[in-house]
């Protein structure tokens, strides 16, 4: 027996219409939460030098405070420079010092030897002037003596003069020029003493701010290449909230505003504050595809969260209107 047409296609056309609201239903409503997830960003610290660990003073997951120590790379090589810098940088002061006292007093001494010499041979050349001269009025030596005996008199004053100078200026020190390029070696090798210092604090660094040790890559008694990570931190300040916006919804998230959101297994009342919008407008990631949310354009949006959660984890953030 023929079932009636009108009947089959009644049929039909309601079976149609039930699969038509189980697909667009769910993408015609408005989704009751964001999808998004934790994302945290660690930080990796590495020695600028290549050479063994000596020590490792933490692990993995282990809570850091700022100014702990985390590891030491063998830093023999490094102290050595360091202590040729902070010896160049003593020398360099020393001299510098010396340069401004002028010569010492046994070095004086000998000017003042001279001097004494100098005004001797001064004083015997007066005399022998003053002895000629009335010998020649008397007709006992020629007049040519005496212009000779009168000569020899100013040049031994004139010479008695010259010890006084040279006492004078080997107690001034150095000249002014001298002294600049002296202090100027004082600031290069001081500047040396620096830079080798701060490449010793490299090779023993401390955590720069409280975190957690995520991961550590290298062990005591390892060998490690320059610049190669040895242990990763993740601090609190650089674990965030990643969600996505759709464009309609992109005028209420502004930089500075709080957000609320939840996860599982999580305490209630969780927030966190707006650090970064994208000005770029993306397709929904595969990781938060959901009936709702898939073939979308949206936007990322980045909050720091008011207490620690653990990176990968999934949360649905309230939409702000």
């Amino acid at each position: 027996m023929k079932r009636p047409p009108a009947l089959v296609l009644g049929l039909v056309a309601a079976a149609a219409t039930l699969v038509g609201l189980i697909v667009w239903l769910p993408r015609m409503g408005e989704p009751k939460t964001l999808s998004g997830y934790i994302e945290g960003e660690p930080l990796y610290l590495a020695a600028p030098v290549a050479g063994t660990v000596r020590v490792v003073n933490v692990a993995r997951g282990q809570e850091v405070a700022a100014g702990q120590a985390l590891f030491v790379v063998d830093p023999a090589q490094v102290r050595a420079q360091y202590d040729q810098a902070a010896a160049e940088a003593d020398a360099a002061r020393a001299q510098a010092d010396d340069a401004r006292k002028g010569q010492r007093p046994a070095e004086l001494a000998v000017f003042e030897a001279n001097i004494a010499a100098a005004e001797a041979r001064a004083r015997d050349a007066q005399a022998d002037l003053r002895r000629i001269g009335p010998l020649v009025q008397q007709g006992w030596y020629a007049p040519a003596r005496l212009d000779d005996a009168r000569a020899a008199a100013d040049a031994a004053d004139a010479r008695s003069g010259r010890p006084h100078r040279q006492r004078d200026a080997a107690a001034l020190g150095a000249r002014q020029d001298q002294l600049r390029a002296a202090d100027a070696r004082v600031t290069q090798a001081q500047a040396a003493v620096t830079g080798a210092g701060a490449r010793l604090a490299d090779v023993s660094p401390t955590a720069p701010q409280k975190a957690r040790v995520e991961d550590v890559f290298f062990h005591a008694g390892e060998w490690a290449p320059a610049n190669q990570p040895i242990l990763s931190l993740l601090p609190d300040a650089r674990i965030k909230v990643r969600f996505f916006v759709p464009e309609r919804e992109l005028s209420s998230y502004r930089v500075g505003r709080t957000i609320r959101f939840a996860c599982d297994g999580c305490a209630k009342g969780l927030s966190a504050k707006i650090e970064f919008v994208s000005p770029r407008s993306e397709f929904t990631p595969p990781v938060i595809y959901s009936r709702e949310a898939r073939d979308r354009l949206v936007y990322l949006v980045e909050a720091r969260p008011n207490v620690r959660l653990n990176p990968g984890q999934p949360v649905d953030v309230e939409p702000l209107s």
